[in-house]
């Protein structure tokens, strides 16, 4: 994974921004606030992404570079490590993935922003 690719893919949907709140090393994608994608900047060598919990179970029994979020909640976040055997198209949906869970649990009328913005 490319970190631009990766960073241009998050930044292009809508209502999207990025932060560094843990400091200047870790990247932090947001929609409307909430937190879907964060990484590290400097070592790039991993990617936490929000995923269902049945999901998450299901993922990291099937690809060893699936495991619970590091730092994050273990049943709700994934830590995805690059080159092994994850696919660049996995993880690219499974961003879209961690997108729209974190847009289904905002307001109604947050959701309704996304659509315009769209």
């Amino acid at each position: 994974m490319d970190i631009e690719v990766l960073r241009d893919y998050c930044l292009s949907k809508p209502c999207v921004t990025e932060e560094t709140p843990f400091g200047p090393d870790v990247l932090v994608m947001k929609v409307l606030g909430k937190i879907f994608c964060l990484f590290s900047i400097l070592s790039f060598s991993s990617i936490n992404l929000k995923c269902d919990p049945e999901e998450a179970e299901e993922l990291r029994a099937n690809y060893m570079a699936i495991q619970p979020g590091y730092h994050m909640s273990k049943k709700h976040w994934n830590t995805v490590t690059f080159d092994q055997d994850v696919s660049d198209q996995l993880i690219l949906k499974m961003v879209d993935v961690s997108y729209g869970l974190v847009v289904e649990s905002l307001s109604l009328k947050a959701q309704q922003a996304i659509k315009h913005a769209l």
